[in-house]
């Protein structure tokens, strides 16, 4: 059985009614590769003059990289290394944040000018030896982002290797990432090249090695055999896996392979030893109890 199991998104509000479908981590099933965290925003339209309770204000992080990456809408994003940075469908916002950083998701542009908001945002562990380096921002677009057209499919490397590609994002683990648009009747294979690896249905309907997936599911692949992906309708895919790096355990927004590490982030964050976001730090997201 080329499926090992399928995860449907459950609903999750990040805070002033931003709701989200949360797909990682799952009870039976925490990380795929290293790919610990995967949520589904939207889509969601919001006209202009959207209350600021929408935004996720700065809030901390340690032992990831997040990878934000949008189909419609834009961000704005702001880090306590000084970084402000707006993301557009198609690019890629990868904040490394190590040993620490804080950082906030505003939507000033839905705010000004209304925006069909919808896109994935992913964690990425680090390897126990990249948990504590130093914290670190990157913007990627174009030629960073390899793509390619054949057979009804359009689709785009967001990061690490695959199908003879390399994206321009810096990794610290092997892994692969890629955004598929793919028209009805088309047909494209999951590569088998690692150990662990999951496609993810953000829009449409789609077969995968016979199994239907609906809008909002996941399945986890087994094995390493190339797995096909038949599209029954236009349709919105994410592939994405890497090899394991070993148990993470997850407290808020921190991930480590120590409980202590995260009992001591979670310290600090109370104490406000953390600090925020340039241009950005007159309010923040509470620990939660």
């Amino acid at each position: 059985m080329a499926i090992e199991r399928i995860i449907d998104k459950r609903t999750h509000d990040l805070g002033g009614g931003f709701v989200v479908g949360r797909v990682l981590p799952f009870r039976a099933r925490r990380m795929v590769g290293p790919f610990i965290f995967f949520d589904h925003m939207g889509p969601l339209s919001l006209a202009p003059g959207i209350p600021r309770e929408l935004d996720v204000r700065p809030h901390p992080h340690i032992g990831l990289s997040t990878v934000t990456y949008l189909y419609a809408g834009q961000i704005t994003h702001r880090d306590s290394l000084g970084s402000h940075q707006e993301i557009r469908p198609g690019e890629v916002n990868w904040m490394v944040a190590g040993s620490g950083i804080t950082h906030s998701e505003r939507l000033e542009y839905a705010r000004s000018h209304g925006a069909l908001m919808h896109g994935i945002q992913a964690w990425v562990a680090l390897p126990e030896a990249d948990e504590e380096s130093t914290p670190a921002f990157y913007h990627h677009e174009g030629a960073d982002l390899p793509e390619w057209r054949e057979d009804g499919v359009h689709g785009r490397l967001i990061a690490g290797e695959a199908d003879g590609m390399k994206a321009g994002v810096r990794t610290h683990s092997p892994l692969f990432y890629q955004h598929w648009e793919m028209d009805a009747g088309a047909r494209r294979s999951v590569a088998g090249a690692y150990a662990e690896r999951a496609v993810y249905c953000a829009s449409g309907e789609v077969d995968v090695d016979g199994t239907t997936l609906q809008a909002g599911q996941m399945a986890v692949l087994a094995g390493r055999d190339a797995v096909d992906v038949l599209a029954r309708r236009p349709s919105t895919v994410m592939a994405l896996g890497g090899e394991p790096i070993g148990e993470r355990f997850l407290l808020w927004n921190f991930v480590s392979s120590s409980k202590e590490r995260l009992a001591q982030a979670a310290e600090d964050w109370r104490q406000q030893r953390m600090k925020l976001p340039a241009g950005d730090d007159a309010e923040f997201i509470p620990m939660p109890a």
